[in-house]
């Protein structure tokens, strides 16, 4: 890595800066209740009675989990970047890159887990897939 490089903000990178990644993004708040409701709905802690059908893929739908997951912690680790929030969102990041390794077919952005040089931030890779996630409808939400 050189001097211009920064795994926490992106630059340096070749993919989307915080700013364009999550420019349509919802706010934190809205983003912090879906995240938990996805978590909840995954370990099966439904609020309220659901009569629709069960999910097929849960691949899938672990993945836009750790993806909005991985999003939210890095958007928080940038808008208050002390130690223990950038620790969550290089965590966060690093848990999305393991899944996809493991699921290369649903990584969405041009760059593979494993092809961003990224130090163990991992971060620049969840602004790269979380963009091409939402330019692609934001699908399995």
């Amino acid at each position: 890595m050189t001097a211009d490089v920064d795994p926490d903000t992106g630059g340096g990178f070749d993919t989307p800066l915080p700013c364009e990644a999550y420019a349509n993004a919802p706010d934190l708040r809205r983003e912090i209740r879906r995240v938990h409701a996805l978590g909840a709905e995954r370990d099966g802690r439904r609020a309220g009675m659901d009569t629709g059908p069960p999910r097929v893929d849960t691949v899938a739908a672990e993945r836009v989990h750790l993806l909005r997951r991985a999003a939210l912690m890095d958007r928080m680790a940038l808008e208050a970047p002390g130690s223990g929030a950038v620790g969550a969102a290089r965590r966060a990041a690093e848990q999305l890159v393991l899944y996809d390794r493991r699921h290369p077919e649903l990584v969405a952005g041009p760059r593979r887990p494993d092809s961003i040089e990224s130090g163990p931030g991992r971060r620049p890779y969840v602004r790269q897939e979380y963009a091409a996630w939402t330019a692609a409808g934001c699908p399995g939400t």
